[in-house]
């Protein structure tokens, strides 16, 4: 799992029949500083209704993703999970919510 945060929504004019939630780009930052940390990549959202600006809970693993999504079919494996409202790490706490 990583913690990235919502830099974008994608569109497309055709989905796999299996994927009925949003697309987002999500990129992986620092939990404690909000650093970025990789490249954007794409995402289905898991049902927690995330959007620009969120900073969520991200599995990148295609099992464990289609089980949140609820369908052993769905060609997917990045899945937002949740949507974090704060951090506490080595005494220190990040609130994002």
């Amino acid at each position: 799992m990583i913690v990235a945060e919502v830099v974008g929504n994608v569109w497309a004019s055709r989905k796999h029949p299996h994927l009925n939630g949003k697309l987002l780009l999500v990129r992986p930052i620092d939990p404690l500083t909000g650093r970025p940390l990789g490249d954007a990549q794409m995402a289905v959202d898991g049902g927690v209704d995330a959007g620009p600006g969120s900073v969520v809970l991200v599995v990148d693993e295609g099992g464990s993703a289609r089980a949140i999504i609820g369908d052993p079919k769905a060609p997917v494996r990045t899945v937002v999970c949740a949507i974090v409202d704060q951090i506490n790490a080595g005494g220190k706490v990040k609130k994002y919510a």
